[in-house]
This record gives C-alpha cells, structure tokens and sequence, in this order.
C-alpha cells in the first residue's frame, strides 16, 4: 500500500503537483476533504475548523483574550487535532493515496509512508500567488511575499501544535522537490514513475 504525505511552501504549486501526482498513479486524493470529515465527526462547520486552526496562532487574538477564554479555545483546538488525527488515520487504512498537508507526515509516523516536501524560490511563488489571484484581488510583490511568509509560519507553529519542531528541514522527508522552473504535469509523471519503482509497483 503507498501512502504519499505532502508538505509544502505557500505558492510552491505543492497541492497542484499532488493532485496530478494522485492522478497520474491512481491514488485517491485527501486535501480539504480532510475539513470536511473533521467537521462532520464534530458537527462543526467547516468555516469554524478553519478559524480555530488559524487564531490558535494568532499573536494579537492571544494578548488581547483573557487567559480563561484563551485556555478554553485552546481545548476546542486541542479537540479537532484529535479529530483530525483520527480522520487522517482512517483515511490512510482505506488504501493507496496522497494526503496534502494537515500534518499528516506526522500523524502518519509510524506507518510506511512517502513524505514529499515541495519548495519552490520567493518569486516563483509570488509568480504563482499571481496567477491564482482574482481580478478583485491586486497585491504587490512586497505584499505577496509578507503573506507567503505568515502562512508558511503559521504551518511552523501548526507542527508545533502537533508536538513537531521539524517542518521544512529536509532531514526529515524522503523527497524534496524545488519547483522554482518545473512544469508541474512533467514533473508529476516523472515522480509517479519514481515512485512506482521505490514502492515495488508495476
């Protein structure tokens, strides 16, 4: 059974590469569908998961809460990691697949994964963000590359919550993939087949 993990920089084109990856070897594909499973063994919505991922990590929201409402969101957090570690987990017993982001090269630890750490150089990704943009939305370079940063951050401090200091340092993947030149479609068949081989599939 291959189980594929993928982390990946902000604008690096890192859940792109994986949904064609999945494509490309047949797999089933986890991204935000994730949320999803978490907000219905919760009975959360959607948009409440988010937000409580996201302010857990938020300096301001923090110091200007008082510690007894801090401690509580807290507990909400800790429970949907639960969740989620749990969704996560089910989902990779169901067979072959490729699961984007969400820690799951963590919360997978002890199974015989694939973890892929997808980067990319600043403008690229900014090139990128560009291209994704829609035509309300005008940013600068100077803008997009603050916001690249504070996300990639906050997916430091995500790992942090799940008890891991490592993301991004590539001791800690089997595949590091810098996507600053490559066609996307290209470089998916070619780790499809790579892949393929290191799994012992035909």
């Amino acid at each position: 059974m291959g189980i594929i993990t993928v982390s990946r920089e902000f604008g690096s084109g890192g859940r792109e590469l994986a949904k064609k990856l999945a494509e490309k070897l047949g797999y089933k594909y986890f991204d935000k569908s994730i949320i999803t499973a978490v907000s219905e063994e919760g009975k959360l919505s959607e948009g409440y998961i988010e937000n409580a991922l996201n302010k857990i990590n938020d300096f301001t929201y923090t110091q200007r809460s008082s510690f007894n409402f801090y401690s509580t969101h807290q507990k909400y957090v800790t429970d949907i990691l639960i969740m989620e570690r749990k969704v996560i987990q089910e989902l990779a017993k169901k067979g072959n697949c490729v699961i984007v982001g969400r820690g799951a090269d963590v919360i997978l630890k002890e199974e015989k994964t694939i973890d892929l750490f997808v980067y990319a150089d600043m403008q690229a990704k900014i090139n990128r963000c560009k291209e994704n943009l829609s035509k309300e939305e005008v940013l600068t370079d100077k803008e997009l590359d603050k916001k690249i940063k504070a996300i990639d951050k906050a997916r430091q401090k995500f790992y942090l919550m799940l008890g891991q200091d490592n993301w991004g340092q590539k001791e800690n993947y089997d595949f590091c993939i810098n996507t600053t030149n490559a066609n996307l479609d290209k470089l998916a068949t070619g780790l499809a087949s790579l892949f393929k081989s290191y799994l012992g599939e035909k």
